[in-house]
């Protein structure tokens, strides 16, 4: 079985060509308050992290995988692993499908699928948690449907243009 193989999607590593997607993403301030940036990123920067990208998940505690259209190969969004800790058996995910007319197509639900397959064979992952913003209904609806449950609220997690907001941390529990 392909871990990182689905119906409509795949996931993959970055590759040097992925730069100008990289980088229009990164600088989209519409993602800033997600993605805990304040400021632009330079194609210098991202550049220099495609180059350190291939390093170990175990080293560098995380992982960034692209989000590609089976069909013709686009370039949709990434899943991101965060605070990876083998020690706990334990990982953050984030995702995020960049445009809004690939939005709703059922991508993002494949690629957490997806990814939830590869962390529990290839990194024996017990548990995988997410971070979302209280005021998010699309995405604590795509981890909820996904067998996430909410445990905890973080009060005035984030600072954001219109005050400070909730962070609700959903757990997902892959084995025993």
């Amino acid at each position: 079985m392909k871990t990182l193989q689905g119906e409509h999607i795949y996931l993959r590593a970055l590759e040097p060509s992925d730069l100008d997607f990289l980088y229009a993403l990164e600088n989209e301030e519409a993602i800033w308050e997600v993605s805990h940036t304040s400021q632009p990123f330079s194609k210098y920067v991202l550049q220099q992290y495609l180059e350190n990208s291939h390093r170990d998940i175990y080293e560098v505690k995380q992982l960034r995988l692209v989000i590609c259209a089976a069909e013709d190969d686009k370039v949709l969004g990434f899943n991101d692993l965060f605070d990876f800790e083998p020690k706990h058996r334990r990982v953050g995910v984030g995702i995020i499908i960049f445009k809004e007319q690939d939005r709703g197509k059922g991508y993002a639900v494949e690629a957490l699928q997806l990814l939830s397959r590869y962390v529990a064979t290839h990194l024996n992952v017990h548990q995988i948690y997410a971070n979302i913003t209280a005021d998010n209904e699309r995405s604590k609806k795509l981890f909820e449907n996904l067998g996430y449950q909410a445990v905890g609220v973080k009060k005035d997690w984030i600072y954001a243009a219109k005050g400070f907001k909730d962070e609700v941390l959903y757990q997902l529990i892959l084995s025993s």
